[in-house]
């Protein structure tokens, strides 16, 4: 004798539910897993410059000056030479936006419009007579 409930369309949904169920709590706990052995990868990356310098050119007094030269500015001046060219990218963007602006204010500019001015009346005054 079959039972109707165990093959109804509500148990196939029910079976939906439990397997979503199952490949969430699946996805959770290698997560977390995946966060505890890689949580501390921040520090060894500073190194991966000076590693990188050591495969590719195979000499560690080159690899050396590269770990100590980042090291040196990260000290001298607070932050990371990466840091350092963003800020230095942003103040060059900055100041590029308005050229326009300091181009019009200028005293140059200004002298110049004006002679040219004083130009075009010469020229307009000769022409009238």
């Amino acid at each position: 004798m079959k039972i109707a409930v165990f093959n109804s369309t509500l148990s196939c949904i029910y079976k939906c539910i439990r397997f979503v169920i199952t490949m969430i709590n699946k996805k959770l706990v290698f997560g977390l897993f995946i966060v505890c052995f890689l949580g501390a990868c921040a520090s060894p990356t500073a190194m991966l410059g000076p590693a990188y310098t050591l495969n590719s050119t195979g000499s560690i007094l080159q690899a050396g000056f590269n770990y100590g030269t980042s090291e040196m500015i990260t000290a001298y001046t607070g932050k990371t030479p990466i840091e350092n060219l963003k800020d230095i990218s942003l103040d060059t963007h900055n100041n590029s936006k308005n050229i326009k602006k300091k181009t019009l204010e200028s005293e140059d500019f200004y002298n110049l419009v004006k002679s040219r001015i004083e130009k075009t009346n010469g020229i307009l005054k000769l022409s009238n007579q």
